[in-house]
């Protein structure tokens, strides 16, 4: 009798325990999916969180390579991606929707069963892949697999939708999807990449189906999109938001995972970690990475078009197809379909003036700069302006900031803590004034260069592919949807 009231108490605080994992930012915005397109440009664009071992082909051996993720877990290198949003404007033009810092990935311990025989749950095997939702619905079905998507319009009270709410959401538009918690035992993938796992009878909770008997930790994603920055511009008679696969009612949402957990760790916290605070932190077994880390990794893109800020169209072809019916996919798309090099945030001047691109280094607000020899700002501000300058009052580091702005100084002056760090990509990506194809430093972050010599001059270590993230197609080919 002891022994089941145990049993009972231990069972009944699992099926409410959960940890929260914070994804601090994107990785990479682009048409990549290693899932459904493996080794080839993928139909639409993601938005990816995660370990910076991303790439257009993937396996467990891949996530590991990774060297830093924008999750905050030391130990959790996978990866997690959904669709870009978008908003669309009465000129027919769209822009990129950004996601308030990255995703929430909530790790749900629903064993569902007061049972001790019942399955316990189990962490996620090496090579597992898994994908929730379709691209191709536009329209709702009382399913478990779509009741999964829904969508809550935060600071209305209103309560949750399956496709997109016609209603303006003060705090933003939080997307959620659970992925299924049933597995065959078996199977890392399938070709639809889900018959190999399946929902709970509940979709969230229940019992599994006897095909698919073993039972993972349930995982579930939350990400806010900004859309109150587009509160004053809605137009026409419905919502102005859609899914970067061409989907205006949201019933075509859906997201993404590739397991990276170091092996052995998971499970451990499964086991140990039964706290009903959802503080992460709590659980022993992992270690953290610092939230500026999370917020600087960052894989460079490799398809090389436009993918944020302004468009004339969505990414791809992804022609608007508001259903009901199924969507199609689009064959013969003469978009980008080739992985190209990746897009590093610099311009090459080692050649035609002797300074490398050193890395993003920071210039936080509110502090001392940088870079304190020299300033320069101009409207028509380019990387070599800026080099040109700094060279000429005798400085051997020039950074740029704001698109505008020019800072030069000695390269023994720069404090540690505001060096580029390795593999650290960090968001330099504002466009310079002068020549928006070039780079000019983001928000608290500087662009540096410093000067070489005809010996250092040459490929830096910026431009150097990163682990994991330069496997491609040979035949370049573009994917299609699923």
């Amino acid at each position: 009798m002891f022994q089941l009231v145990v049993n009972f108490l231990v069972f009944a605080s699992q099926a409410t325990a959960f940890f929260r994992l914070p994804c601090a930012a994107p990785i990479v915005i682009q048409r990549a999916d290693p899932v459904v397109n493996p080794g080839m440009v993928s139909s639409h664009v993601h938005t990816i969180m995660g370990g910076n071992g991303f790439g257009f082909e993937m396996d467990f051996a891949s996530t590991q390579k990774s060297t830093c993720s924008s999750c905050t877990v030391k130990e959790d290198m996978s990866n997690y991606w959904v669709p870009t949003l978008y908003y669309k404007g009465p000129d027919g033009k769209f822009t990129e929707v950004t996601q308030t810092g990255g995703a929430t990935i909530y790790y749900l311990q629903r064993t569902d069963s007061l049972d001790p025989e019942y399955p316990h749950l189990t962490a996620f095997p090496n090579d597992l892949r898994m994908v929730a939702g379709d691209p191709f619905l536009r329209s709702y079905k009382d399913t478990p697999a779509q009741n999964a998507v829904t969508f809550a319009c935060l600071g209305t009270g209103t309560p949750e939708f399956h496709g997109f709410p016609d209603i303006n959401c003060p705090d933003g538009l939080r997307a959620q999807v659970f992925f299924p918690s049933c597995w065959n035992g078996k199977d890392m993938d399938s070709p639809n990449h889900k018959s190999h796992l399946a929902y709970p009878a509940g979709m969230d909770h229940g019992a599994c189906p006897k095909s698919h008997p073993k039972r993972f930790i349930s995982i579930f994603y939350e990400v806010i999109f900004n859309t109150p920055k587009f509160a004053d511009k809605w137009h026409g008679k419905e919502q102005p938001f859609f899914v970067s696969n061409g989907d205006p009612t949201g019933y075509g949402y859906h997201a993404d995972f590739v397991n990276g957990w170091k092996e052995g760790v998971l499970q451990k916290a499964i086991n140990d970690c039964n706290i009903e605070s959802g503080v992460i932190e709590e659980c022993k077994h992992f270690s953290f990475i610092t939230n500026q880390v999370a917020q600087s990794c960052r894989v460079p893109p490799s398809v090389h078009e436009q993918t944020s800020g302004t468009l004339n169209a969505l990414p791809g072809c992804n022609p608007i197809q508001p259903g009901p019916a199924l969507a199609k996919p689009q064959p013969d798309c003469p978009a980008p379909s080739r992985i190209g090099s990746p897009l590093f945030p610099f311009t090459d001047l080692t050649k035609t003036h002797r300074f490398a691109y050193i890395g993003c280094g920071l210039d936080l607000a509110g502090k001392e700069r940088t870079l304190k020899g020299a300033k320069d700002e101009r409207k028509d501000m380019t990387v070599q302006s800026c080099i040109k300058f700094c060279d000429k009052s005798g400085f051997n580091v020039a950074g740029l900031e704001h698109g505008n702005q020019c800072f030069c100084d000695y390269d023994r002056n720069i404090p540690n803590d505001r060096r580029p760090v390795p593999d650290l990509l960090r968001d330099c990506s504002s466009p310079c004034a002068g020549n928006p194809g070039q780079v000019c430093g983001g928000g608290g972050l500087i662009s540096l260069y410093q000067r070489c010599n005809s010996i250092e001059c040459g490929q830096t270590a910026a431009s150097k592919p990163l682990k994991g993230g330069s496997r491609k197609r040979s035949d370049g080919k573009v994917g299609i949807q699923y």
